[in-house]
C-alpha cells in the first residue's frame, strides 16, 4: 500500500490495526465440523479463503479433514468470491454458486436466488470471517433457511499498538488528508483505540470535518457509514491500486476545485 500510494505521488503512513488470531480451542468450530460430518447441514457459505483453509487446520487437529473433505464434496458449497474458490481448488473442489464482484454478502445472495437451490428449511452452516455477518444470516432467514454460524478465526489488535495510537492522535489533530481502510474489520481496531484513548468523539468529529474517508469496496463501506463515518471514496473494482489512484484523483479534485 505504501509503494503504491508513493508511486501515485502520495505520501504514507503505516498503521497496521489487525492480527489474525486463530482459534486454538475453538470447541464450537469442531462441534460444526462434527455436525457437518454427520450431515446435520445442506449446504456450506464460504466466505473467504482464510476461514476455508482454516477449516480445514481445524478438522486436522481433531483428525477429522479426510472426513470433512468428503463430506464437502456431496454438499453444495456457496463461495462469497474468488479466494475461498481457489483454497477450495487446492482440494480438488468446486463451488455450487459463487458471488459476483464486489463479493458482498448481495451478491452472494443474488446468486444463491439465481440458482436452483431452495433456501426454505435448507440448514446452512456459515464460516464466519471475524464480524458476524449480521445481514447475510437476516437475508438467509428470510428466506427460510436454518443459519448456523462456525467461528473459525478472529481479529485483534496487532502486537505492537502504537503505530495505531499515533495514527489516531494525528487523525484527531487533522493531520492526514485521507484514511484507506481495506477491510471492515480495521474499523473495529481503530474504534477500539480510540475508546482506549478517550478520544472516540474528537475522531467522528475529524472524519466528519474534512478527513477524506476511502474504502476498498461495499462490506467495508457499509461498516464504516454503520458507525456514523462519512465514505467519501468507494474502490471500484475492490483492489488496492484503483483505491489509491481513486483517492488521490478525489483529493486532486478537492484541491483544484473553487472554494
Amino acid at each position: 500500500m505504501s509503494a503504491l500510494i508513493e508511486r501515485c505521488g502520495g505520501i504514507p503512513t503505516s498503521a497496521p490495526s489487525m492480527r489474525e488470531i486463530p482459534l486454538a480451542q475453538n470447541s464450537a468450530g469442531i462441534q460444526a465440523i462434527r455436525d457437518l460430518i454427520a450431515e446435520q447441514f445442506d449446504a456450506i457459505i464460504l466466505l473467504t479463503g482464510v476461514g476455508t483453509e482454516s477449516l480445514f487446520e481445524l478438522a486436522e487437529t481433531e483428525n477429522l479433514s479426510t472426513a470433512l473433505l468428503q463430506q464437502l464434496g456431496r454438499m453444495p458449497l456457496l463461495l462469497r468470491g474468488p479466494k475461498p474458490a481457489a483454497a477450495l481448488s487446492r482440494y480438488q473442489l468446486r463451488g455450487t454458486v459463487r458471488a459476483a464482484e464486489p463479493n458482498t454478502w448481495r451478491e452472494l445472495i443474488a446468486a444463491i436466488d439465481d440458482s436452483t437451490l431452495q433456501l426454505n428449511g435448507l440448514r446452512i452452516a456459515v464460516q464466519e470471517y471475524g464480524i458476524p455477518g449480521v445481514r447475510l444470516y437476516e437475508a438467509l432467514r428470510a428466506r427460510g433457511a436454518i443459519v448456523t454460524p462456525i467461528p473459525v478465526y478472529r481479529w485483534g489488535l496487532p502486537l505492537d499498538t502504537q503505530p495505531l495510537i499515533s495514527a489516531v492522535r494525528k487523525t484527531t489533530q487533522q493531520g492526514f488528508n485521507a484514511l484507506l481502510f481495506t477491510s471492515a474489520n480495521q474499523l473495529s481496531s481503530v474504534l477500539q483505540v480510540a475508546e482506549q484513548e478517550d478520544l472516540q468523539s474528537e475522531l467522528l468529529a475529524a472524519v466528519n470535518s474534512g478527513t477524506t474517508v476511502a474504502s476498498i469496496g461495499p462490506t467495508c463501506t457499509e461498516a464504516l457509514q454503520d458507525h456514523g463515518w462519512p465514505v467519501h471514496v468507494q474502490s471500484s473494482p475492490p483492489k488496492m491500486g484503483p483505491l489509491v489512484r481513486a483517492t488521490l484523483d478525489y483529493l486532486r479534485q478537492q484541491h483544484n476545485s473553487p472554494q
